[in-house]
């Protein structure tokens, strides 16, 4: 387990403020947040590269804060590889072990076990100048996974790679928690959403040095805790209004410019409310359900982003619904600009905060 208790760093531009976060063991935790957030100072500290200016880590109940990188076991992959130009791939896996003068016969074993296990075994005698950016970025986790590090580091690992090898390699590093998740607590600072969602079993959202959110990818996506984290995360709809609570029904009512909606969230007095554009139902006619939340309005906006159609839908307050819809449901409902519809969605869509 890693506890970081009250961590602060200023490096001038970028910097780390009063950060307190606990990690368990084998756990996949993911770290997002935008550029200058803090994110790679805060494994970097981690790591030992920089020492802390107040507070302390812990390492399975060990203070490491003092100790130097070396004898922490943590193990630390950049965006940018760093491997050795001049040593091969089996010699850039094997260089840890080396130093720790390992026996050679041990060092064979485990570079063997390693390369099967991230499929690269003929690219064994290769130098990293004559490889890809996703087999430079496999032997680089080898390489650090081959000193069976308590903790990994991740820094934007796949972010340097295009969509195909990312995916790949997203996988394959899914492969590798799977089979390590009992030795190895992994921490991965990335921008993309979709990696959170498909690694994380839980993540940070970091902003201007400080940790503003913690949850499970999907307890932070549907449940923003600020308008900074739901405008971050893409919500879609965050509107602002007063919050009144029924006693008698359990619901909260919020007068969002004139019009309510209805949440199942109890909180009162002045609110955000958030709802996801995959949350509301579209539709040509006023449909029947159990949903407490329906609209007539008209199409505003129409932005076509592959599969998937974002329409904006103007119900008479000042900012408009968004609404995401498949490309297949878009052409089966006919829908188009200034087009009449209705948006219907369910009290537990509506976060308040």
């Amino acid at each position: 387990m890693i506890r970081i208790e009250h961590l602060s760093k200023d490096l001038g531009e970028f910097f780390l403020r009063d950060i307190t976060l606990d990690i368990k063991d084998g756990e996949y935790f993911m770290v997002l947040g935008p550029t200058g957030a803090g994110k790679t100072i805060l494994l970097e500290t981690i790591a030992g590269i920089y020492r802390a200016d107040s507070g302390r880590i812990f390492l399975d109940g060990q203070d490491i804060t003092d100790i130097p990188p070396r004898e922490r076991n943590i193990g630390m992959v950049y965006q940018d590889y760093t491997l050795f130009p001049f040593l091969t791939v089996e010699e850039n896996i094997a260089f840890g072990l080396k130093m720790r003068k390992v026996a050679r016969s041990e060092i064979k074993r485990r570079v063997d076990e390693l390369a099967n296990l991230m499929g690269v075994v003929h690219l064994l005698h290769r130098y990293p100048g004559t490889l890809s950016g996703g087999e430079q970025q496999r032997i680089a986790i080898a390489r650090a996974l081959i000193m069976e590090p308590k903790v990994m580091l991740l820094d934007e690992p796949l972010s340097a790679l295009d969509p195909q090898t990312a995916e790949r390699l997203r996988q394959e590093l899914k492969n590798i928690h799977s089979i390590t998740d009992t030795t190895t607590t992994i921490i991965h600072v990335t921008h993309s959403f979709e990696e959170a969602f498909l690694l994380g079993s839980r993540m940070a959202i970091m902003n201007k040095g400080e940790i503003v959110q913690v949850g499970t990818p999907n307890e932070v996506f549907r449940k923003p805790n600020s308008e900074f984290v739901a405008e971050f995360l893409g919500v879609g709809n965050l509107f602002q209004g007063e919050s009144r609570i029924d006693a008698d029904s359990g619901i909260a009512s919020i007068d969002v410019g004139g019009i309510n909606i209805v949440s199942a969230t109890l909180k009162s007095g002045s609110v955000h409310v958030s709802i996801r554009p995959e949350d509301i139902l579209v539709s040509t006619k006023q449909i029947v359900s159990s949903a407490r939340n329906s609209f007539k309005g008209k199409i505003a906006g129409i932005v076509d982003a592959g599969t998937i159609l974002k329409i904006a839908v103007d119900v008479g307050i000042d900012t408009p619904f968004v609404v995401a819809i498949t490309k297949r449901s878009f052409d089966e409902l006919n829908l188009k600009m200034g087009r009449e519809v209705y948006i219907t969605f369910k009290a537990s869509a509506v976060h308040l905060f």
